[in-house]
């Protein structure tokens, strides 16, 4: 299978792109499946030599003529444009491609805590495609990833400012993920596929505190940036109230060092050295 492509669903978004740029550094040949092959992130990839195709992942049969003589497929679902009953239409439409496709391996990318019963709208719902991924017959690995590191960007005018936006006490450890390791450890599974067939692996790669999120992040911007706690009631959204109230709670319960012991060969990446790469480059 070496000469078939791997397929990366949603190739221009945060997941798939580090997905992406792993494979194409192991020099693994790569099939995006993006919505709209124009777009600026699209042509991006199609320049590094990636082939590009179009595609939905609520459609089947988009999906199923991108998955036609892959070796593995990397696939993740989401609830953020059309809410969670639209995410298991994507991840049951994603297995009847695979299925119809007769896809060697799927890596589906969850979320770290989906089996913890959390009563989170967006982990419940990737739960259920979860099981429905290990009830299909199909070969598959699950990952679990944790909060991303990068999801501070979006309060990156705040940080700047000085301030470090944060529902948690200053004190309470949040177990956090690079995209770089996320997208490494999943080329890692596509390409050695045998060796992980079967397994779900929840993935983080620190978990500093806000506290020490805040003292980081004011070594890379340099200026003195401070956690401000604000309440739980402040967030109107149910889905995230949801989140955090699960993340002030039991958390995610990733064990990091025995992760990091079993798989060295990833570089896995502390949120202080994520913090220099990201504010002190200026991006």
């Amino acid at each position: 299978m070496a000469d078939r492509p791997i397929l990366v669903l949603a190739a221009t978004g945060g997941q798939g792109r580090a997905v992406t740029a792993a494979l194409l550094d192991r020099g693994a040949e790569v099939r995006a499946l993006v919505r709209d092959p124009g777009s600026p992130g699209a042509q991006a990839l199609s320049r590094r030599g990636v082939e590009v195709v179009s595609g939905l992942l609520e459609d089947v049969d988009s999906l199923t003529g991108a998955m036609r003589g892959v070796a593995g497929v990397f696939a993740l679902t989401t609830p953020f444009e059309s809410g969670v009953e639209a995410e298991v239409a994507q991840g049951r439409a994603i297995l009847a491609a695979v299925r119809e496709a007769d896809v060697p391996h799927l890596v589906f990318s969850s979320v770290a805590g989906a089996a913890q019963r959390t009563g989170v709208p967006h982990f419940e719902s990737k739960a259920i495609v979860e099981s429905e991924v290990r009830a299909s017959g199909v070969p598959y690995t699950i990952l679990g990833p944790t909060y991303f590191f990068d999801n501070a960007l979006g309060d990156q005018e705040r940080i700047l400012a000085g301030s470090l936006d944060l529902p948690l006490p200053s004190d309470r450890p949040l177990q956090q993920l690079a995209r770089s390791d996320h997208g490494a450890f999943a080329a890692q599974v596509l390409v050695h596929a045998g060796k992980y067939a079967g397994r779900r692996i929840e993935l983080a790669s620190d978990a500093p505190t806000p506290a020490e999120m805040s003292r980081s992040l004011s070594a890379a911007v340099g200026l003195e940036v401070r956690h401000n706690r604000y309440p739980l009631e402040s967030i109107r959204n149910p889905d995230m109230h949801a989140m955090w109230e699960f993340l002030n709670g039991p958390g995610y319960q990733v064990d990091i060092t025995a992760l990091h012991a079993a798989h060295p060969e990833i570089e896995w990446t502390s949120f202080a050295t994520w913090a220099q790469r990201v504010f002190a480059s200026g991006s």
